[in-house]
């Protein structure tokens, strides 16, 4: 029996059971009257002021005592705090270590579960630096670095990461850039963690499972040591996802700042665009209402149209890259053929190839020196090349439909199985990997006085070619021949996630909407613009972890046990009716009826 305000205490992992201080524990407060209120993110519901009733922050991350007044010293009394306040300076710093320690001990021994798997995560980050220094790089990364030698608008992609280098120049060192990107993987884990718990009351261990993923998976270890965009961009849709979910009305300023972060992914890759899509999308159909779909709106675009005038003071057009279309070419170029295309132009013969012409895949449309783009003199990402690939890959389409759905389909597929195959080639592939010797820097001509590998040197002020240091390298090595998610595991993240959907379709999917359809987004995005590779999966891999999180909050388990209760209920009627129970005779006049 409970008393009016209270609820009884639950075992299925809610932070919000009976605490040492009764059922109105830390995390309640006080309504009128006097009678407790306790917040609970499962119950939330929306009011026609748009505020809700959420779950205090400490009543997730501490556990502490209700303080008993009876107890409570007087004025006059020392405490053990101001015994420490009257000490001498070198005390009174070792006090607050010692607390901090304390403190820190406690979290850990509240959060058993994630604090093992994030302990893990860093110490295996922290070998990868040191048997991996400086940094590793892709072939992408000396376009970034010359943008933040000499800041200009690249034609190809946005230049948001290129502006972080350019930040973190002056310390001149790319071991920084690594430790920074090692972090924003660690805070990633820590978003979905917090999330999964504070929100959507999942117990520790189900939260830290949901984590685990991004932190361990060594894969996007790699990543993150790469000199790249795609952690930037991974951790800027994950923050900005975060602060959307925190509660269940935003206010303006949290709108605000979710429309920043979309912007400065869009800036940091042109994918970002469908994240602003699919956030607005979301916003919609949870009934935000205009004004909040306003400021976000506002908020991302500030930074993306100040980069597109930067971009038309210096080439005269009003864009954020040359690129999209001669993406779009590589997309079609292994299935298109001029001769179901009607009236195509001249100008767009050369990009004409034969089945037994064409090379192996279709990014070597665009990079091989025998790329039909080559036919054309001048710079291969220039607004004329741009627009005439642009627009053959769009004839291409809608002449051919089903080829184009064909490889949309077989690209987006390959993300689920089971072993990873060398692809797109050796030498890209390998740039994926902990391997045993590092290549030299290239001495590729940047421009007309720029050299990649002088560049690099400049950056670190020092030799910034990859040094492998035994035996640490050999254990980041071990380590990601065993630690990674597999597409097949991938897939079953994504239809777990799915499932929480459906079992909230009353409400559109519920908040699980937006991580599932960011994340198959962002799957589905470079199969349909550009080719499968392998960096493009990873980004995901947060949100789909997120999402099926999501699918084990109370109300959604509520919601399938009520399913299962109806088919047990259907899968036993047809036994009662083999043995029906015994009909009552009619009666044989009105005086017979019972009263």
């Amino acid at each position: 029996m409970t008393l009016a305000g209270e609820r009884e205490p639950r075992c299925d992992g809610d932070l919000g059971a009976a605490g040492p201080g009764g059922p109105a524990g830390p995390g309640a407060r006080r309504g009128r009257g006097g009678t407790a209120v306790v917040g609970d993110s499962a119950a939330a519901h929306d009011t026609p002021g748009g505020t809700t009733t959420a779950p205090d922050p400490d009543e997730v991350f501490t556990d502490g005592p209700e303080i008993d007044t009876k107890t409570r010293p007087k004025k006059d009394e020392p405490t053990e705090d101001s015994s420490a306040d009257d000490a001498g300076p070198e005390e009174s710093a070792g006090s607050r270590r010692g607390r901090r320690g304390r403190g820190l001990w406690a979290l850990a021994r509240r959060h058993p579960a994630f604090s093992v798997i994030i302990a893990t995560a860093a110490l295996v980050r922290v070998i990868a630096m040191l048997g991996y220094q400086p940094v590793m790089f892709f072939n992408d990364s000396f376009d970034y670095l010359h943008v933040a030698t000499d800041p200009y608008p690249h034609p190809l992609r946005p230049d948001g990461y290129a502006f972080l280098l350019w930040f973190l120049k002056p310390f001149h060192s790319f071991a920084l850039v690594a430790g920074l990107q090692h972090l924003m993987g660690l805070g990633m884990g820590v978003m979905i963690y917090a999330l999964l718990r504070r929100r959507f009351r999942l117990p520790g261990w189900g939260a830290a499972l949901a984590a685990a993923p991004v932190l361990l998976d060594a894969y996007q270890l790699q990543l993150e040591h790469l000199v790249l965009s795609d952690t930037m961009f991974t951790f800027l849709v994950m923050s900005a996802v975060t602060l959307l979910l925190w509660r269940d009305r935003p206010s303006w300023k949290i709108a605000a700042a979710v429309g920043l972060l979309v912007g400065m992914a869009w800036l940091t890759r042109s994918v970002g665009m469908p994240v602003l899509v699919g956030v607005l999308v979301y916003m919609l159909i949870r009934r935000s209402g205009w004004r909040l779909l306003a400021v976000t709106v506002a908020a991302c675009m500030l930074p993306v149209i100040g980069y597109m005038g930067w971009y038309k003071a210096e080439s005269g057009k009003f864009a954020l890259t040359e690129s999209n279309g001669i993406f779009l070419y590589a997309r079609v170029y292994k299935f298109a053929d001029c001769h179901q295309m009607k009236d195509l132009p001249v100008s767009e013969y050369p990009l004409c190839t034969e089945p037994e012409n064409r090379l192996k895949t279709s990014q070597f449309g665009i990079w091989s020196v025998q790329s039909p783009l080559n036919r054309y003199t001048g710079t291969r990402f220039s607004p004329d090349n741009n627009a005439l690939a642009s627009d053959y890959a769009k004839r291409a389409i809608i002449a051919q439909p089903l080829d184009y759905l064909g490889v949309v389909a077989h690209d987006f597929l390959r993300v689920f199985r089971w072993d990873r195959t060398v692809f797109p080639d050796p030498a890209t592939y390998a740039q994926y990997e902990f391997r045993t010797t590092s290549r030299p820097l290239p001495d590729w001509h940047m421009d007309g006085n720029s050299i990649a590998s002088a560049e690099a040197r400049a950056y670190e002020r020092g030799d910034a070619r990859t040094r492998v240091v035994e035996p640490f390298a050999g254990v980041a090595r071990g380590y990601q021949d065993v630690f990674y998610l597999r597409g097949s595991m991938l897939g079953v993240v994504l239809l777990i996630g799915l499932a929480g959907l459906a079992g909230m379709w009353r409400r559109f999917g519920g908040e699980a909407l937006l991580p599932w359809t960011l994340a198959t987004g962002l799957l589905l995005a470079p199969a349909a613009t550009a080719e499968f590779d392998y960096r493009y999966v990873l980004p995901a891999v947060p949100l789909a972890a997120l999402a099926a999180g999501i699918a084990f909050r109370p109300a959604s388990r509520a919601t399938f046990r009520g399913w299962t209760r109806r088919l047990r209920r259907r899968g036993d009627g047809p036994e009662r009716e083999e043995t029906p129970a015994p009909e009552r005779p009619a009666p044989r006049d009105a005086a017979e009826v019972p009263a």
